[in-house]
């Protein structure tokens, strides 16, 4: 007995020549893809007056400074808890939408798919549809055609992939100032290294690897069946319509004929290179584009459309059955997705509610644990505080720093005329404050004494508070 061949886990890639197709689902797939990449090039120049001292880029991750601008929001880095907040939103979006509709963030706003997209376009301006594709690939002969071709689409995706590379980096500093110093080559070096790193992935990945990432490198395709149930609306093939082929042996047979005409027209726009026809693969991204193929072959032939549609499981059995199929909304709103819409709902709501509430001015404490306290010449108890104070306004504010609890302490800032400091436009800073007990009372013979620090805006009113101890001499 032979023995068997080990089960290879990576096939070698077998180019896929998607051929054009017209259609709802591709027309929508153009829209999204303008949408999308239209928002990614074009947010970086967006320009915000948020004052004299701020930058004007409408959205700004500003790493230098610790600061995420976008438009009128901005968020600091002891608010994390926003983007976190997003993270999960986004994470719940996803799952709401693939319980829903299968993979359509895959099939139509993943930035693999619609930059694949955008190269297969490319692609096919240059060396012509699939046939023409497909014969260029197969001719082993290069000629001065040939590689006229291939260097032109080589070279329109390299463009394509350094915009990609130089927009992402138009995010991290003030765009156009950034602009012209990468052309200048005054730019930082890590801003040089990310457009190649980016510049070569894209090319990479849109050009080359294309559904391998799909396939290979991404997880989604194996997450994807625990957010899925029978009620998930997927691209799918209606079988008992479709078969027996024209070609098959069954019809050669004298058995009656299915509607599908074995024209492989959904094998040849699916940009996966599957057939849809074997049923639900891990491959597909449910782009709906073999959907388009077959209903406009369908027409042709005088067949109804939707041989190929959205489905879920449930109405394959009902339909199998002479039964129509449930309506779109009953596979829509069931008990999974209204519960995945309500927690999104929940987290939005709390973001909201935690962005409109946040006070404009805010303090840390840190008292200074070496020494613990200091006595002073004339018996009284000094302790020492580090405290950072934030100002979030567009302009200096004032800020008159104070303490409340026991009426024996009072406060001393470090190198101010009393109690009140200048505190720059959208900054945190750093001050040192001295509370001081007298001799003799309560708070300078106790351990611990608990009290609060108070920060008030000497312009708005707006005020601020954080709690700490005092130690005195028994600590």
């Amino acid at each position: 007995m032979s023995q068997a061949e080990p089960q290879q886990l990576y096939a070698a890639r077998e180019p896929v020549f998607p051929k054009k197709v017209y259609g709802n689902f591709r027309n929508l797939k153009w829209v999204i893809m303008v949408v999308t990449l239209g928002i990614y090039y074009v947010t970086p120049w967006i320009r915000w007056d948020r004052g004299p001292s701020l930058p004007d880029q409408a959205v700004l991750l500003d790493l230098a400074n610790r600061r995420f601008y976008f438009f009128w929001i901005e968020i600091w880095p002891h608010e994390f808890y926003f983007i976190a907040g997003l993270l999960v939103m986004a994470g719940l979006g996803l799952f709401l939408f693939t319980s829903a509709l299968g993979r359509v963030w895959c099939g139509y706003t993943c930035p693999q798919t619609v930059w694949t997209d955008l190269f297969i376009l490319v692609e096919r301006w240059i060396e012509g549809d699939r046939n023409a594709r497909l014969r260029l690939h197969r001719q082993k002969k290069w000629d001065l055609r040939k590689a006229r071709l291939r260097l032109g689409k080589w070279a329109t995706w390299l463009l394509i992939a350094m915009a990609t590379g130089g927009a992402w980096v138009f995010y991290f500093a003030d765009a156009p100032t950034l602009f012209v110093d990468l052309f200048t080559l005054n730019a930082h070096p890590i801003a040089y290294t990310t457009v190649a790193i980016l510049t070569g992935t894209t090319f990479f990945f849109g050009g080359f690897a294309r559904e391998q990432i799909c396939i290979y490198a991404c997880p989604w395709p194996r997450i994807q069946a625990a957010m899925t149930d029978e009620d998930t609306l997927t691209v799918a093939y209606r079988e008992w319509r479709g078969e027996p082929r024209k070609h098959s042996e069954a019809v050669k047979a004298g058995e009656p004929q299915g509607d599908c005409i074995d024209c492989m027209a959904c094998v040849n726009v699916c940009p996966m290179g599957i057939d849809i026809r074997n049923g639900q693969q891990m491959e597909c991204i449910t782009c709906a584009l073999c959907i388009d193929a077959c209903d406009e072959v369908m027409e042709k032939i005088g067949k109804p459309r939707g041989l190929i549609d959205y489905m879920a499981f449930t109405d394959e059995e009902r339909e199998r059955a002479g039964k129509p199929p449930k309506p779109i909304w009953q596979h829509v709103f069931r008990p999974r997705t209204i519960l995945y819409t309500s927690l999104w709902s929940l987290v939005g709501v709390a973001l909201v509610v935690a962005l409109f509430i946040r006070s404009d001015i805010d303090m840390t404490v840190a008292p200074v644990r070496n020494p613990t306290y200091v006595t002073m010449s004339d018996g009284s108890i000094r302790n020492t505080y580090e405290i950072r104070l934030r100002n979030k306004h567009g302009e200096a504010r004032p800020f008159v720093l104070s303490v409340a609890g026991d009426p024996a302490l009072s406060v001393e800032i470090e190198g101010a005329d009393g109690q009140t400091v200048m505190v720059p436009a959208d900054t945190a800073l750093p001050v040192r404050a001295y509370v001081v007990a007298p001799g003799g009372s309560v708070p300078a013979q106790s351990d611990r004494v608990e009290f609060r620090f108070w920060v008030e805006d000497d312009m708005s009113g707006d005020r601020a508070y954080k709690d700490t101890v005092f130690n005195g001499k028994e600590s």
